[in-house]
């Protein structure tokens, strides 16, 4: 026997009509079958649309929000069942909104210690670009331990590869031996921004080593992070001076080294392989 259509009756907008209809969907398990459902579907859709752009999202996004709060036994029972479906639907519009800007899940936009950190900024977005930087990649110049070899090596890097290019193949290079392609592109994108805005190499990993809340943005275990910053900035162990080691990968590419070249370094592509968060996390298990 077919149902009358509420929205005939009274519209949507009722809260009593709504909450029949909800409760006829639930007893009945008809949120598949029924035309009522696809059209308060659609209606949601549009009542939410502007709520939706206002986030950047499409207003389906909103409505599907809207669906799940719909299949709650708490706005079944809700005084304004609508009052409690918009409330719902403005939680999730926002925290899919941080979502997009932290690059992280949704789940993790809606806690506190995540959404309180301002949108990741991509390397590509910065108005100017890293190349602008080059004394940032010069060794500390209060560490009178390091060799000159170096900085003779920077001042070559001015008319080398571009440093786009540099931070390409080093993703790359980490996507290829063992590293998620978004993790590995969003922690040295992150490290790139920083270093750009950094006197030194040594001065950026100091900041680096010490900046939790750049490792809670990025969702990397502790260890990961450290050798993630010792393989692309260099390490500062001192006993390594003029070593590929302390000067990282970023100024390797950067000075001509080709990336065939970094794959072959088994030493590299080893600390690359075991710095792999499941690799570390499989570990600790």
């Amino acid at each position: 026997m077919s149902h009358q259509n509420p929205a005939g009756r009274a519209g949507f907008e009722s809260s009593e009509t709504l909450r029949e209809l909800l409760h006829r969907l639930h007893d009945d398990e008809a949120w598949r079958s029924d035309p009522d459902a696809a059209a308060l579907m659609r209606h949601a859709a549009v009542k939410y649309a502007a709520l939706a752009r206002k986030h950047g999202l499409d207003p389906w996004e909103a409505a599907t929000a809207a669906f799940e709060a719909m299949r709650t036994p708490a706005v079944r029972r809700a005084d304004d069942p609508w009052a409690v479906i918009t409330k719902a639907v403005q939680i999730t519009c926002i925290a899919e909104d941080r979502a997009n800007g932290l690059l992280c899940s949704v789940h993790q936009a809606r806690r506190p210690r995540y959404s309180q950190f301002h949108d990741a900024e991509r390397f590509s977005d910065r108005e100017n670009p890293l190349s602008d930087y080059h004394p940032a990649f010069h060794i500390d110049p209060f560490d009178t331990d390091n060799d000159n070899d170096d900085d003779e090596l920077l001042a070559e890097a001015e008319g080398s590869t571009g440093v786009g290019s540099a931070i390409e193949d080093t993703i790359a290079l980490f996507s290829l031996h063992g590293w998620e392609p978004e993790v590995a592109r969003a922690g040295i994108e992150y490290v790139c921004a920083r270093l750009a805005e950094s006197v030194s190499r040594a001065g950026a990993y100091e900041s680096l080593r010490r900046d939790r809340h750049a490792r809670a943005l990025l969702d990397l275990p502790s260890p990961s992070w450290y050798r993630l910053l010792r393989i692309v900035l260099g390490t500062p162990d001192a006993n390594l001076s003029g070593t590929n080691a302390a000067r990282g990968m970023l100024l390797r590419l950067l000075i001509g080294e080709p990336l065939r070249l970094l794959l072959a370094d088994e030493d590299l592509v080893l600390a690359v392989s075991l710095a792999a968060p499941g690799v570390l996390r499989g570990r600790t298990s």
